[in-house]
């Protein structure tokens, strides 16, 4: 059987010295159908000669010729492997994609090396492959951005290492997208699935529930059940604000004591400081702002943020840290910046009013009845 006919390698070599862009491509073609054409009749030695002839080729032809190659080996079991290599790095990801997501020829090594070495494309490229490695999806998550983790999540082939999948976890907070993708993943050990409910949406919650094989859908319960009662008992106890206080009036004292500084408090999730900041803003006692703070409406301490006259963004900030029943959803979050926008400055400055004199009532009954 004839490999390579004498005058294709007297094209060949004619194309590689002193052919045109075209005369190389149309080399490359009748190569590649030639390769093709007896793919599965061909030893390993035979194979290693088409190689050698196309990494020749493939430096020489133009991208559009390398992205129909591309496609034609990205399934081939025993495709010219340096030249599959060479594929894989190319920088057009309409070349290197194929291969990095179909291939059989590259290994976990070829693909870290990709992995590590390449942009995001790359990256998300080798996430859809059929079966991927702990090792390898370690490197794509330590390198990967928001769209790779989703591939990953979604890939029922690919293998985590447990810094990997707490990894997963870990993005999940803030995107449900995300957090009901690895959710549903069967191979999430139970102390990462608890972490994953606690810090989801109660939409989440729901839908993962709802989804979950009977296999997994006690230990779901379970789970919630043990949020739901971690959440009670931290909404219930008693907080110290000793320290909070002073740290928040001796910035004031210092006159940096501004809504930016609240955000970051917010932000940071440094709650004893949200609400004594709130609560200086208002002039009530951090015991008003703490109630506003637990509440499972988010009303009370809406009107709160706006006598203080705080933006939006703080707004959405100390919403997401309060003391709650769940985290916010982006519905829950529009509903109530409807409702901010909504509270005039002065009805709510009287509300406040109302709670200060009611508060120190409260306090001192005999006060209020005399």
């Amino acid at each position: 059987m004839p490999l390579l006919a004498n005058s294709l390698l007297g094209d060949l070599e004619d194309a590689l010295t002193t052919g045109t862009p075209e005369r190389r491509t149309e080399t490359l073609r009748r190569v590649t159908d030639l390769f093709l054409g007896q793919a599965d009749r061909l030893n390993d030695e035979q194979v290693r000669v088409f190689d050698d002839v196309l990494v020749h080729l493939i430096n020489r032809v133009e991208t559009r010729a390398l992205v129909r190659l591309g496609g034609q080996m990205a399934h081939i079991e025993n495709a010219p492997l340096e030249m599959v290599r060479n594929l894989a790095r190319h920088d057009e990801i309409a070349v290197a994609g194929p291969v990095l997501t179909h291939s059989p020829r590259l290994d976990d090594a070829d693909l870290i090396d990709v992995a590590r070495s390449r942009g995001q494309d790359h990256l998300l490229a080798i996430s859809h492959r059929t079966a991927l490695s702990a090792n390898l999806t370690d490197v794509l998550l330590e390198r990967g951005q928001v769209a790779v983790a989703h591939a990953l999540a979604q890939n029922r082939g690919a293998r985590f290492s447990e810094e990997g999948i707490a990894d997963l976890v870990k993005r999940s907070e803030g995107d449900d997208s995300l957090a009901e993708w690895v959710g549903k993943r069967l191979d999430i050990p139970l102390n990462l699935l608890r972490r994953l409910l606690a810090q989801a949406t109660a939409i989440v919650r729901s839908k993962l529930l709802a989804a979950a094989p009977p296999e997994r859908r006690a230990d779901i319960q379970e789970a919630l059940d043990g949020i739901a009662s971690h959440i009670a008992r931290e909404a219930e106890k008693p907080r110290d604000y000793t320290v909070a206080n002073s740290t928040v009036f001796e910035l004031n004292r210092q006159g940096q004591l501004t809504e930016a500084a609240l955000l970051g408090f917010a932000g940071n999730g440094h709650h004893e400081e949200v609400v004594a900041t709130l609560a200086l803003f208002c002039g009530v006692s951090a015991q008003i702002i703490e109630k506003l703070m637990q509440g499972v409406s988010a009303e009370g301490l809406i009107v709160a943020c706006k006598a203080a006259k705080l933006g939006w963004p703080t707004v959405a900030a100390i919403l997401r840290t309060r003391f709650s029943h769940h985290a916010l959803t982006d519905e829950e979050l529009a509903e109530a910046k409807t409702s901010f926008l909504r509270v005039s400055q002065s009805a709510a400055q009287r509300t406040i009013r109302f709670m200060k004199v009611r508060d120190v009532a409260g306090a001192t009954p005999s006060a209020a009845a005399s």
